[in-house]
């Protein structure tokens, strides 16, 4: 009988020198003798930049795909289909089902099964509903060490109070000319003799909360393209933009003033030291970083924003010293300070731990209640018992093409 582990961590917890500890030996198991296999987002890297630099295609995708071009479900499967193959005598799994839609979860959860009854899987997530089914013992970090947890410890809720503060209002009180803010009629998208989604039909109403779903594939980011209007696309299409058909003359920029976006990947654009505030005052401008000189009510609102945050105290930090649940806090506030018609999220708890996740999701059901603003949240899973949408739109993958279903929620 082997001994699986897994590492519940938060993303406080230093991962990458974690994944070296027990590697190298002597962390609840001594592996530092054995041969091991490490499923992780640096391994398929790895593989990628292998492929770019070298040309070396070392691991294959079902498809034939070269790892670059593949989706993230597919590459995942690969990488583990690859990995098994090396006859490992452990396997460690970090982060194992990030980015996958149901189907893809099921079919990797399926093969590390199967693999557990030949040898030991050490797991790290920071997510308790990832903790694979077979794992014996559970355990989190105190001071960098390894400490059992009871089950009670892994199932318990954080219940504190966060964004007791009313939201900030409006930077400008007009009110919107339009009932609708999207309006897809019979869309049909095809890429050569392919076609992605079929007979969309689709409308979002000022103040409303959806949830976009869908396997990998589906068509997510074709429908979000048409809506940010940043797919040409659009163009032969019946499609209604803010009150504007189409190709009647808006520029893309029109549009894009008129959404918030907010995107786990966003993070990567922000490198340099940039204050807090600055951050947020930055919305106002569409500019990473800040470099107009802002209104006094500009500054204001920021600052009663940074109060709702209960960042006020810690405005002149560094926006790159917070968490990553912070800096996206960050985030949405900077994409909210304009009050925007619709606000984008796609995969934002992407990568956030238990408590990151509920802290952000309070603040997204916050602003869905208290503000005008549409949300359109966009994710391969549920967010149970957090994000609370009133609507669903469903894409529904089929052989000519993904077809869409609205499903009221409340």
């Amino acid at each position: 009988m082997h001994k699986h582990v897994a590492l519940y961590i938060s993303n406080k917890d230093n991962k990458h020198q974690l994944i070296e500890r027990i590697v190298s030996g002597n962390f609840i198991v001594d592996y530092s003798n054995l041969k091991g296999a490490i499923f992780s987002k640096k391994t398929l890297d790895k593989f990628i930049d292998e492929e770019v630099r070298h040309g070396n295609f070392n691991v294959i995708t079902s498809t034939k795909n070269s790892l670059l071009n593949s989706s993230e479900g597919e590459r995942k499967k690969a990488l583990l289909k690859h990995l098994v193959l090396q006859n490992p005598k452990y396997i460690l799994v970090d982060n194992v089902f990030g980015n996958l839609d149901v189907n893809a979860q099921k079919n990797i959860e399926e093969t590390l099964t199967n693999l557990s009854h030949k040898i030991p899987v050490i797991q790290i997530t920071n997510r308790k509903r990832d903790i694979l089914p077979f794992i014996d013992n559970i355990y989190k970090l105190e001071n960098q060490n390894p400490v059992l947890c009871k089950e009670t410890d892994v199932l318990k809720q954080n219940r504190t109070k966060h964004f007791s503060q009313d939201l900030p209002k409006p930077y400008s009180l007009i009110k919107s000319q339009f009932d609708t803010l999207v309006k897809f009629n019979n869309v049909t998208i095809s890429y050569g003799n392919r076609t992605i989604v079929k007979n969309i039909k689709w409308v979002i109403k000022p103040g409303e909360f959806w949830q976009l779903t869908g396997p990998n594939g589906s068509g997510k980011s074709t429908l979000l393209s048409l809506i940010s209007g940043d797919n040409p696309k659009a163009y032969n299409q019946d499609i209604t933009l803010f009150g504007v058909k189409k190709g009647s003359g808006e520029s893309v920029w029109d549009i894009k003033r008129k959404i918030g976006y907010f995107s786990s990947e966003h993070l990567r654009g922000f490198e340099r030291l940039h204050s807090i505030e600055k951050m947020i005052i930055s919305g106002f401008f569409d500019s990473i970083g800040l470099y107009k000189i802002p209104s006094e009510r500009q500054i204001m609102l920021a600052h009663q924003w940074l109060k709702v945050l209960s960042m006020f105290n810690i405005k002149d930090k560094s926006f790159l010293s917070l968490s990553v649940g912070h800096q996206r806090l960050v985030l949405i506030a900077r994409a909210m300070v304009k009050h925007p018609p619709l606000l984008i999220l796609d995969e934002p708890t992407n990568g956030l731990d238990d408590n990151d996740a509920e802290l952000f999701s309070k603040l997204v059901n916050k602003i869905a209640s208290e503000s005008n603003t549409a949300i359109l949240y966009v994710s391969h899973r549920k967010e149970e018992s957090l994000l609370k949408p009133s609507f669903i739109y469903q894409l529904l993958p089929e052989p000519t093409g993904s077809i869409g279903k609205s499903i009221k929620t409340s």
